[in-house]
């Protein structure tokens, strides 16, 4: 309910940022585990937060490492509510490390688990929402094939064993960890507050904490914005055709925190549902929507992907929380009007070396 008190991790991130936003314009109070100060003074900066005006509704406590026993303990009292966000994201582990157990595994599990114990030793929290994934519930198999089975709420998959070959299969792996894992505590623990699990497939959308144009190859933004710009090849490219917008995915999380919603449940956040759609449907969107910048090549838009069907059922989402997902075109438009205008201060020198 409006002025309880919610922590939340992850908020430097594309979805954690989106969901503090969306939670303190529901009226929560909201206190941001973040690693550093300079990661707070990051977010308190972030021109799109500081247009809301809620500075006496935000707070930060500083967690430099979410995975260390007991990291919860004091940041946790007195919080009613927790939207655990954070999770490493499927990229290579910084230089040459290659142990994806250590980069992947033990953050996922160990950063959810410590958070489940921080809140029993509280005693206030009464529900903590968890960003889960769809790869937690799909065949792996869907990565490189389009598959009839359909997926939902409901479906699990037993954890991956290592060695793990590529980054992608280790957080694949992390997920599923975390997500089984997750369920057994609270099983075994019988808590007393409830688990929601929200399961994401690739988010996309305006991402307000990036300010130049490279980072959007940093985060999943890339899959479609590459297609605009040129940059994916069929011939060696293929992604499933899933998809959700980050306003959406944010919004599922503030309002799973309602009493109302039942809990120790999951809800995937997947916009086309098993309708599906096409990366060739991005090219359709950019030609119509920013003709003068595919015209003077500012958008090429000559990329393309081949589409992996992957059918994911989440329509108990949409019937729970009582909205319709945004369309895939609103969200393409959202993510290339975000580009265009970071390029143009760029090109007119407001922006530099990326700042």
């Amino acid at each position: 309910m409006a002025g309880d008190l919610v922590l939340l991790t992850g908020a430097t991130g594309h979805l954690g940022f989106r969901t503090l936003r969306t939670a303190l314009e529901n009226g929560y109070n909201v206190r941001a585990a973040v690693r550093s100060e300079a990661k707070a003074d990051q977010v308190r900066s972030n021109p799109a937060l500081k247009a809301m005006n809620r500075d006496d509704q935000l707070s930060f406590v500083i967690v430099p490492d979410f995975g260390k026993p007991g990291a919860f303990d004091e940041v946790v009292k007195g919080v009613k509510y927790i939207i655990h966000c954070a999770s490493p994201i499927p990229t290579k582990p910084t230089g040459a490390d290659t142990d994806y157990e250590k980069h992947f595994i033990e953050p996922a599990v160990q950063g959810t688990l410590g958070v489940f114990e921080s809140a029993r030793q509280a005693g206030t929290v009464k529900r903590i929402v968890v960003t889960s994934s769809v790869v937690a519930q799909m065949n792996p198999k869907v990565f490189q094939e389009s598959l009839d089975e359909v997926f939902d709420a409901e479906s699990r998959l037993p954890e991956i064993e290592p060695p793990f070959t590529d980054p992608g299969v280790a957080y694949i792996a992390s997920k599923v960890a975390a997500l089984n894992r997750a369920e057994a505590w609270v099983k075994r623990e019988k808590p007393a507050f409830d688990v929601v699990h929200v399961h994401p497939s690739f988010i996309f959308g305006r991402d307000d904490m990036v300010d130049n144009t490279k980072s959007f190859q940093t985060g999943t933004n890339f899959i479609p914005l590459n297609l605009a710009l040129g940059n994916a090849d069929p011939a060696t490219q293929k992604f499933p055709n899933t998809y959700n917008n980050v306003a959406d995915c944010a919004k599922v999380h503030v309002l799973a925190l309602d009493p109302k919603i039942e809990g120790n449940q999951s809800f995937v956040v997947s916009s086309t549902g098993m309708d599906g759609m096409t990366w060739e449907e991005t090219n359709e969107i950019v030609a119509k929507h920013f003709p003068d910048a595919v015209k003077d090549g500012r958008l090429p838009n000559t990329g393309g992907y081949q589409t992996i069907v992957a059918k994911l059922d989440s329509s108990k989402t949409e019937k729970t929380f009582g909205f319709k997902f945004t369309s895939y075109e609103d969200t393409v438009i959202s993510l290339v009007e975000h580009y265009l205008e970071l390029l143009e201060k760029e090109s007119n020198g407001q922006l530099t070396n990326g700042h």
